[in-house]
């Protein structure tokens, strides 16, 4: 009986306290009807930044018909918006506290405008990395505080259910990008994709007064530990991009390099109070293997979405708009998902629920990997809907682990990691993706079968974080 309580109970074993003292608020959330206009605001900019994340992945088969460029080099544009945004969340994360959340929050929206203004002009690949790397830029600033924020907001008791809306808007406007995207390829010019978010940019701004108000530290910045994170990310994750075409040598050198750097910047960190890399944080078992295994299931969730419309329009022989069609049923499934795990995650063990999805995502996945090359759309349709299930069941619960298992003043440094996790899970499952392809496996079971390999991986740190938190308990309840 006293298993199944720690399992199942409302305070269950591997969930942390929740909750901090917010600015413009009273300590248990924003007062209302100022709460409503908050996770407004928070809503319309998280499905800005996943809309303009996800809405290309179906336009660049057709990007790069049109520039003439070879199908692993197009993925690139995915990437180097993944990318820049991993390099930019852990300095902004703390830069933050010094600024005001709100503050950059909207500053990143005011940036990822100006950007998107100019993808009209581009007509180069090189021209269409700057402008997505500005696109970055700004979103990087923008969700480095969007989950702080979303502590503040919500009750401490509510924390849980409020990260399930927020998956909600996430998923809708998962479910949303495909479409849109396939659409805007078939009926307009390929670069109104990149344009397609920025009013969402604009209603945020307009009633962003309502976030919670920006309270700054006079804490120095470190610039040294920001240039080193940036600088470590971005030579280990380029060069694996950089390794699979032909100046292999220089990638291997800057994967390296990126590991040297790697270990003066853990160095550096650990002897400071509020490092850029929050190895405090990392350190606890229930942030450092919940970060872990949503790296892990971010790879996996990446691999599919990204790989599935050369697999789709190539490998299957679907048209642009209906691949985003096609692709639908996973955010969809996402968006009726995501709300339940939300709102179990406050009442059931988050490491139980991560396993069980895993399984079933794993399951999914292989199936997708042995899908026939005649297969009927609902074959296609069921199975990625059981994928969506299972990854579904395991992100809520996982982010919710994760950030409130954080100190209250930790929260964006916690947000931060969180973001960066899932990041630099996307921009590795991409770049595993533009592997394959130039390896001329990307079209095969090997996309599929990969990504489950790293479901696995997500559902082993849930299972063991589940055993350590356990651990833990009963030491403290012995003492």
């Amino acid at each position: 009986m006293p298993f199944f309580l720690n399992m199942f109970g409302r305070a269950n074993r591997d969930a942390g306290p929740v909750g901090p003292r917010d600015a413009g608020g009273d300590g248990d959330g924003l007062p209302m009807p100022r709460r409503l206009w908050a996770i407004a605001a928070i809503s319309f900019g998280s499905a800005l930044f996943v809309i303009d994340g996800t809405v290309a992945n179906v336009a660049l088969p057709t990007i790069a018909r049109d520039l003439n460029v070879a199908d692993g080099v197009v993925t690139n544009v995915v990437t180097i918006y993944q990318l820049v945004m991993v390099m930019v969340l852990l300095p902004f994360s703390t830069l933050a506290d010094r600024l005001g959340h709100r503050n950059l929050y909207q500053l990143g929206q005011c940036v990822f405008l100006a950007a998107s203004a100019m993808s009209f002009f581009v007509d180069s690949l090189p021209g269409l990395l700057v402008l997505r790397a500005g696109q970055a830029l700004g979103a990087g600033m923008a969700l480095s505080v969007s989950a702080a924020m979303l502590r503040s907001i919500y009750p401490e008791r509510s924390l849980g259910s409020g990260l399930g809306i927020n998956s909600v808007i996430v998923a809708s406007s998962n479910a949303i990008a495909p479409t849109l995207g396939g659409f805007l390829v078939s009926q307009l010019d390929w670069r109104w994709v990149f344009f397609a978010a920025a009013p969402l940019a604009v209603i945020s701004l307009i009633i962003g007064r309502s976030l919670p108000d920006p309270v700054k530290e006079h804490r120095r910045f470190d610039w040294i530990g920001g240039l080193l994170s940036a600088a470590v990310l971005a030579l280990m994750i380029g060069g694996v991009q950089v390794a699979t075409h032909d100046r292999s040598w220089f990638g291997f050198g800057a994967i390296a390099l990126g590991a040297l750097l790697a270990v003066l910047w853990v160095r550096r960190s650990l002897g400071q109070e509020r490092p850029i890399l929050p190895v405090d944080l990392l350190k606890r078992p229930a942030l450092g293997l919940s970060a872990m295994a949503a790296v892990a299931g971010f790879i996996g969730s990446a691999l599919l979405i990204v790989a599935l419309p050369f697999k789709l329009e190539q490998g299957l022989g679907y048209a642009p708009d209906e691949v985003g069609l096609l692709i639908a049923p996973f955010p969809l499934t996402l968006l009726f998902v995501a709300p339940a795990a939300g709102w179990l995650s406050d009442r059931v063990s988050p490491s139980v629920m991560g396993c069980v999805g895993m399984v079933i995502a794993i399951g999914g996945l292989i199936l997708i990997g042995l899908i026939p090359g005649n297969a009927h759309p609902f074959a296609i349709a069921w199975r990625l809907s059981l994928c969506a299930l299972g990854f579904g069941l395991f992100f809520a619960p996982n982010s919710r682990l994760l950030i409130g298992s954080a100190p209250k003043e930790r929260s964006a440094a916690a947000g931060g990691l969180l973001s960066t996790s899932r990041l630099l899970g996307q921009t590795l499952g991409a770049s595993i993706v533009g592997v394959l392809l130039a390896m001329n496996l990307g079209l095969g079971v090997a996309p599929a079968f990969v990504a489950a390999g790293f479901a696995l991986l997500a559902m082993i740190g849930s299972a063991y974080r589940f055993r350590v938190t356990g651990s833990n308990l009963m030491r403290k309840r012995a003492g």
